[in-house]
């Protein structure tokens, strides 16, 4: 099976042409959990499928790590927005059908890409979970969950105290389609530090586009946020976001950041 290596600020994909591959869901997943595997294989969190859409240039399937399948993934989105891109399925601007609906892309240099992500269905600034006041954001529909934690500490705590408390925030009963969690302190004007447990993963990774996005978006409903050109660091690196407001609504929600392409390869059966 041939495959695409692409990471874009450290999360890092799998993406398959299932237009050629013809795998059903239940083997996409089966292949996620088989070729995202850390040391045993190609190794990711996640895999994405590119197929054919009616509305769209083309549709992106993501598949978490475990071979759950994922509303969608702003990291992911601009990684297959350049495969798009690369592979001539489409030009400077994307049009990428996803589990949460439409999202656009356009190419911004060489390896610069933006995402216009799903816009929140669901906007709480508040919302209590495990004792924490949590900001809560689903984007798309289905939408996709987030919970935002600001904790002007939490990077100096041990990681794997920090990961319990994500692993039980992403679990916790306020949040019944469960949750990725973000922790968020904030650095300066408009520049903040942020870390992502992702559920599917069920561990940190080194960035979330989604979660950056529902990150300001709960930012500015608290009010702490302008929410134009907010960098947010991770681990893997910096990504910048947007949020146009419309008469106290978000509009537009944008996301931009460096893609890379790791390797193109062949699958062996071994």
């Amino acid at each position: 099976m041939k495959f695409w290596k692409m990471q874009g600020c450290g999360n890092d994909f799998i993406i398959i042409d299932n237009r050629t591959e013809k795998r059903t869901e239940e083997e996409l997943a089966e292949l996620a959990k088989k070729y995202c595997s850390r040391r045993l294989s190609i190794g990711a969190d996640g895999l994405m499928a590119v197929e054919e859409s009616d509305t769209a240039d083309f549709r992106m399937r993501f598949f978490n790590s475990d071979g759950t399948v994922g509303e969608m993934c702003g990291n992911g989105a601009r990684c297959i927005a350049r495969y798009g891109y690369e592979t001539g399925l489409s030009g400077l601007h994307q049009r990428i059908e996803t589990t949460a609906g439409l999202v656009t892309a356009e190419r911004i240099t060489e390896r610069e890409y933006r995402v216009h992500l799903n816009l929140p269905t669901v906007l709480e600034p508040h919302r209590k979970s495990e004792g924490y006041d949590c900001g809560y954001a689903e984007l798309g529909s289905p939408g996709l969950p987030h919970a935002v934690v600001q904790m002007e500490d939490w990077d100096s705590m041990e990681t794997d105290t920090l990961r319990e408390l994500g692993r039980r925030l992403r679990w916790s009963a306020a949040f019944p389609k469960g949750a990725n969690v973000t922790f968020v302190k904030k650095l300066g004007e408009e520049h903040y530090r942020v870390r992502t447990f992702e559920r599917g993963v069920e561990d940190f990774t080194l960035a979330c586009g989604t979660g950056c996005g529902s990150t300001v978006s709960v930012l500015t409903a608290r009010g702490l946020s302008a929410g134009r050109g907010v960098r947010l660091e991770s681990d893997g690196g910096t990504l910048t976001v947007d949020v146009i407001r419309e008469q106290g609504r978000i509009c537009e929600l944008l996301l931009q950041g460096p893609t890379c392409i790791v390797a193109k390869g062949e699958t062996v059966d071994e």
